[in-house]
């Protein structure tokens, strides 16, 4: 679990979410009027993805709402309680499926696994706030709860479960924000991916120190296929958690194997 963040002066933050500040929806009177905290809200995650962390800051939100910035604070205390309500409204987005349905628990897991790259690549401001924050909001939560609830399907014991929970969720977590801040860089550079790959590489292999390092990796990149960068990493990802899948399903019959026969 991350460190909660500390407040200036050494008052331990712990969550938006925790002593009813997430459900407070203004301080009383005097409020201004036309603002919500479900409107400031969205507006915070248009700015991140405008642009990004680095840009974001409670003068730029008011200005985008055409209010003071002493109006938002009528409905968080501090910058890190907006960026919590931020980071769980992008976790609303994430399509679950229903982990009782009679569906294939290896289906469920890959649709899953895409739904939250694709959400970190969406999002690339998403990553670094999720190893920050608590991550108990209820969009949070229900994700992780029918993440659970799928794992739980495929026959591995309950020691096993949060084993298997952390080699597909955190790979998919470096894998997305890896991908993600590659798309950022290649929007801030103002070229596709495929330009900026080609760029990128074609910068390298005139280097004399980069080029022999390169030419023993082209096989590599020649057998991995894919005409465009998208392509490369779709498929580089689908084999990935293919592997990961495969490891499950192995593990388990390992443990039924090892299981002691009745007496």
């Amino acid at each position: 679990m991350a460190k909660a963040v500390q407040q200036p002066g050494g008052a331990g933050r712990t969550s938006v979410w925790l002593e009813g500040k997430a459900r407070r929806r203004g301080r009383g009177g005097g409020q201004p009027s036309g603002l919500d905290r479900d409107r400031i809200t969205d507006a915070t995650v248009r700015l991140l993805d405008a642009e990004g962390l680095a840009g974001f800051s409670m003068r730029r939100l008011a200005a985008e709402l055409n209010v003071t910035a002493m109006s938002v604070y009528w409905y968080v205390d501090t910058k890190d309680d907006l960026l919590e309500l931020a980071l769980d409204a992008a976790f609303g987005e994430l399509r679950l499926p229903d982990p009782d349905a009679e569906e294939d628990w290896r289906d469920q897991l890959r649709g899953l696994a895409t739904e939250y790259r694709a959400l970190l690549v969406r999002h690339p401001w998403l990553s670094p706030l999720a190893g920050t924050f608590l991550n108990i909001g209820p969009n949070s939560l229900a994700f992780s709860g029918t993440v659970q609830r799928v794992i739980r399907r495929t026959g591995l014991p309950e020691y096993g479960l949060t084993g298997a929970i952390s080699a597909v969720f955190q790979f998919v977590y470096g894998y997305g924000t890896i991908e993600g801040h590659f798309r950022a860089r290649c929007t801030d550079a103002g070229m596709a991916p495929d330009d900026y790959f080609r760029h990128a590489m074609d910068a390298a292999t005139g280097s004399p120190d980069d080029a022999g390092a390169l030419r023993d990796s082209a096989t590599l990149m020649a057998a991995r296929g894919g005409d465009t960068v998208g392509e490369m990493l779709e498929r580089d990802f689908s084999f990935a958690l293919e592997l990961l899948v495969a490891g499950i399903e192995a593990m388990v019959r390992r443990v039924e194997q090892e299981r002691p026969a009745p007496s």
